[in-house]
């Protein structure tokens, strides 16, 4: 499809004013339907009795599944599991996971796509016109056990998520699984685990999506494409002329900017040379990524991993981490170690925290022992993944610096899928989302061109320079509701009422 110059096109007046803003749909809630399946009425959460929300937030079930069929077994991981009235959803579920290892899954969907969203700084929780579950079945999961709301001992080893995952409590239908950062090291295994089981009743994995993802060690995604995400962005971090010139220095002398440089390429000139280790396998290089982090905190104390054009003063945040580290005021509660907040979904009640402090893996790092070999799954198991899956996804955040997007993008040239190594061709292509009408102040969300795309062999790679809501739209082509990220056709749910309709004055864009 030919790539039209929107962002010199003339924007609609419509979208010029907030004094005559276009009609918005509000969001229906759906028809509850009368769903039969495997789960019972134990896990029946009331939508219009959830702490702090003053509206109904829809079907959904929670609560805790066992990992194996043992009797008494004390493994359990918690669910939420919201039931999608969209009619193109059928059977279908999409498996959310956070990373960490052991960030709370419950993060996701408070703060990121589900139903309802209470964001930092903010009043009370809204409803999301965004949610993913206005176009599937979406169940988050808290996991590994010794993550969030989970049960039993925390001792796990590796990656082997079929010995850590309940067996068929999903049911049947067609798979999707998505997530962020570590879950880039989860994400891989289980779709392997599902993929090798062969059993499409319970196991018909079709797609997966990870964002900001950990698929290679710590000088690929982090020391090697440190200083050209810095000097992309230091009119905004606004490092003096001599730290740049310190920080340049360290990245020439451990080989960080000749590997970048030389090996970034399409198509690859073949497999990659072994990259420069990073700091935490030999003490005498630099930690290039370290050194440009404590520069950053000095000149902005609130300097955000996650999101650098955060500043002071931090927001509260009601899980507790508005940032780079926690942050609790004094006399604040998180609200998911509320016990009212707990019993009303179904939640067992024990203390909870968005970043587990318990050391998820039972080694001597704290990480799996594949991770501890350098076994990545990049460099293992997620080519394999590619080539047996409809889709998948890889995309970073613009503006997240804890994890890099050209190490995303170095690792893929270096991966082998489809019969060729690599992309053939550059990340170019747009990242569109379609203009809209949704201009509700609590939840508002990009439009246009927000990033760039590519597509070779069955793997997508999107980027979204200023970050937002718009992962809605990757999840319509995770789904197969689109033809690709650059699909300029409206939301492909609005005919269904379930977010803002497309307004005629767009149409054609």
């Amino acid at each position: 499809m030919p790539r039209a110059n929107i962002l010199h096109d003339p924007i609609p007046s419509v979208l010029c004013s907030f004094e005559n803003p276009p009609l918005y749909q509000r969001i229906r809630h759906p028809r509850r339907r009368n769903f039969q399946h495997s789960i019972i009425t134990e896990f029946v959460v009331n939508g219009t009795n959830i702490l702090e929300v003053n509206f109904d937030i829809g079907e959904s079930y929670a609560g805790l599944l066992p990992i194996s069929e043992k009797v008494d077994e004390p493994r359990q991981l918690y669910f939420w599991y919201f039931v999608s009235s969209n009619s193109q959803a059928s059977d279908g579920i999409t498996i959310w996971l956070n990373g960490g290892p052991g960030d709370s899954s419950l993060e996701g969907l408070l703060q990121e796509n589900g139903p309802f969203l209470w964001q930092f700084g903010t009043f009370r929780p809204v409803p999301n016109p965004w949610t993913w579950v206005n176009l599937t079945n979406v169940v988050w999961v808290e996991q590994p056990i010794g993550t969030g709301l989970t049960q039993g001992e925390a001792n796990a080893i590796t990656e082997e998520l079929e010995k850590m995952w309940p067996t068929s409590s999903w049911g049947s239908g067609r798979i999707l699984s998505t997530r962020e950062s570590f879950a880039g090291v989860y994400i891989p295994y289980l779709a392997n685990a599902m993929l090798n089981a062969g059993n499409e009743i319970y196991f018909n994995l079709e797609a997966t999506m990870m964002t900001d993802l950990l698929i290679n060690n710590n000088a690929v995604m982090r020391q090697i494409p440190a200083l050209s995400f810095v000097e992309n962005w230091n009119r905004l971090m606004y490092l003096n002329n001599t730290i740049m010139e310190d920080i340049r220095e360290q990245a020439n002398t451990c080989g960080y900017v000749s590997f970048l440089e030389e090996n970034l390429t399409y198509p690859p000139m073949g497999l990659l040379p072994t990259p420069p280790t990073g700091v935490e396998d030999v003490v005498e290089y630099y930690d290039v990524w370290g050194s440009i982090l404590n520069a950053a905190l000095l000149i902005n104390p609130c300097f955000n991993i996650y999101q650098i054009t955060t500043t002071c003063p931090l927001l509260w945040d009601t899980l507790g981490f508005p940032g780079t580290d926690q942050y609790v005021p004094t006399g604040a509660r998180i609200y998911f170690n509320r016990s009212d907040v707990k019993g009303a979904i179904n939640a067992p009640q024990v203390p909870w925290s968005e970043a587990s402090p318990k050391t998820i893996y039972n080694t001597s790092t704290g990480l799996s022992e594949n991770l501890n070999n350098n076994q990545y799954p990049g460099l293992t198991i997620l080519p394999s993944v590619i080539e047996r899956s409809k889709r998948t996804l890889i995309g970073h955040s613009g503006l997240g610096y804890i994890l890099l997007q050209n190490g995303s993008l170095l690792t893929i040239q270096n991966m082998t899928w489809g019969g060729k190594q690599g992309f053939q061709e550059p990340v170019e292509d747009d990242f569109y989302v379609p203009y809209h009408s949704a201009f509700e102040v609590g939840t508002l969300s990009s439009a246009g061109i927000v990033g760039k795309t590519h597509t070779e062999r069955n793997l997508t790679f999107f980027s979204i320079a200023l970050s937002g809501h718009m992962a809605y739209r990757s999840l319509e082509f995770l789904l197969g509701r689109i033809s690709s990220l650059s699909d300029k056709t409206p939301f492909a749910s609005t005919s269904d009422g379930l977010v803002a309709e497309t307004p005629e004055a767009f149409s054609g864009w």
